[in-house]
């Protein structure tokens, strides 16, 4: 299919600049995508949005661009479960890249094999109503079985006022869960505020579970050009990344989220999401934490001491 840009959602941010936050050695960008290129790894005829192509080559040079020396690439719903293009970029990046694909209950043990052998290490849910149609629960925990036997772990993504609804499903996987962008929490609701509280008392009673302290640009409704002092951008979700990180020190992890899929606001220079992190995570050892031990633990266990 031709590529056909989904009207309202804007292209990748080209010029990022080179961040003033100088990233610890090893640092992990633990969520971010490849869309395409369209004409070689076909976007999901039952997708919600289709992207700009986002290449495994432009992928690597921000990479490099920004001071990481290693990504996790996660299947996002516009490629469905055809998890080539994700697969083709970690085979590409000669281990500097790990995988979480989205697979279905058809998917055959010999396949699995397959894409471990690739660099994959998870699989991702999405609840996110607007973008995927509903799978069934019991599919989803039967996939959850069978790819805990390989040590993988499921990232879930769903939208903060759904958590009751998915608390019973999510406290009943047998793996690690890792939550992507904190739950997406309301940022204008206060960090102690029943909602963020639920949140925390998920990660506090289940110690398997992850968070991702990502995409501010998503979360955030003071936006990129905030007024009001240094490093002003996105600030209004820093209190919320701030208390999981220092909450959770362990089990927190960061990503870009290039290349900000299905986005409709403006799109960030990915700069200022690196400068961001030393406002979240206020000390080296966090950071280390955050960026290089934390993930090297969950997708490359085998160089962990």
């Amino acid at each position: 299919m031709p590529f056909e840009k989904t009207p309202g959602w804007l292209d990748w941010y080209a010029g990022p600049a080179k961040p003033t936050f100088q990233l610890p050695a090893g640092a992990v960008d633990a969520h971010c995508h490849v869309f395409g290129p369209g004409d070689e790894f076909p976007f999901a005829p039952e997708r919600k949005y289709t992207p700009c192509d986002a290449s495994k080559a432009q992928l690597f040079a921000l990479r490099d661009h920004l001071g990481f020396a290693r990504n996790v690439i996660v299947q996002a719903t516009c490629h469905g479960a055809d998890n080539r293009a994700m697969v083709d970029a970690c085979i590409a990046s000669q281990g500097k890249a790990r995988g979480v694909a989205t697979v279905r209950r058809s998917v055959t043990d010999d396949e699995l094999q397959r894409l471990h052998a690739a660099g994959v290490r998870g699989v991702r849910f999405n609840f996110v109503r607007r973008l995927v149609d509903f799978t069934p629960k019991d599919e989803l925990m039967e996939i959850a079985g069978r790819i805990a036997t390989l040590g993988w772990h499921v990232v879930i993504y769903f939208e903060a006022v759904d958590l009751p609804e998915l608390w019973d499903f999510f406290t009943r996987l047998p793996t690690t869960v890792v939550v992507d962008h904190m739950g997406r929490p309301d940022v204008t609701q206060p960090v102690d505020g029943p909602e963020f509280e639920l949140f925390v008392k998920f990660m506090r009673e289940y110690p398997n579970v992850w968070s991702k302290v990502s995409c501010p640009e998503r979360l955030s409704v003071s936006g990129p050009r905030a007024l009001g002092g240094e490093q002003a951008a996105y600030r209004d979700v820093v209190p919320f990344a701030r208390r999981i990180v220092e909450t959770f020190p362990d089990r927190v992890l960061w990503g870009t989220d290039w290349s900000h899929p299905n986005l409709n606001v403006d799109m960030p220079d990915d700069c200022l999401l690196v400068d961001l992190i030393p406002h979240s995570a206020t000390t080296r050892y966090l950071q280390r934490s955050l960026l290089v031990y934390n993930p090297l633990r969950l997708y490359w266990p085998e160089e962990v001491k």
